[in-house]
């Protein structure tokens, strides 16, 4: 009698690849719709935090809004405005609003003018 559950039972018993492609198909959604995505906004933050410079408007992960004085390698002092100056960790910054550009980056205002010229 168990002679024959047994030959039952293998018979329709599926491959071990089979049974693990569920598992294989969670893999991959977790992968391309949370990890991935995870990694990209991490290599841009750092990015960012890599591009800050005196002068910069930056906005920190508590919401302070204030002007880059002093550029460290772990952190960077900002003003927040009427003499009040903030130590913050570098990793704490969370957008970085007002980019300022060197005036000869941008290759624009090379001596001409653009638009309509002024009439003496």
């Amino acid at each position: 009698m168990l002679n024959i559950f047994m030959q039952a039972n293998s018979a329709g018993a599926p491959s071990a690849l089979m049974q693990f492609a569920p598992f294989i198909l969670v893999g991959l959604i977790f992968y391309f719709l949370l990890i991935r995505p995870q990694n990209k906004r991490m290599k841009a933050h750092k990015a960012m935090l890599a591009a800050v410079v005196r002068g910069d408007e930056v906005v920190t992960s508590g919401g302070l809004i204030g002007k880059v004085t002093k550029v460290t390698e772990d952190d960077i002092t900002i003003d927040l405005g009427g003499g009040t100056k903030v130590k913050v960790v570098k990793s704490m910054l969370t957008d970085i609003r007002n980019k300022t550009v060197a005036a000869n980056d941008t290759g624009k205002g090379s001596g001409k003018t653009s638009g309509k010229a002024k009439k003496k």
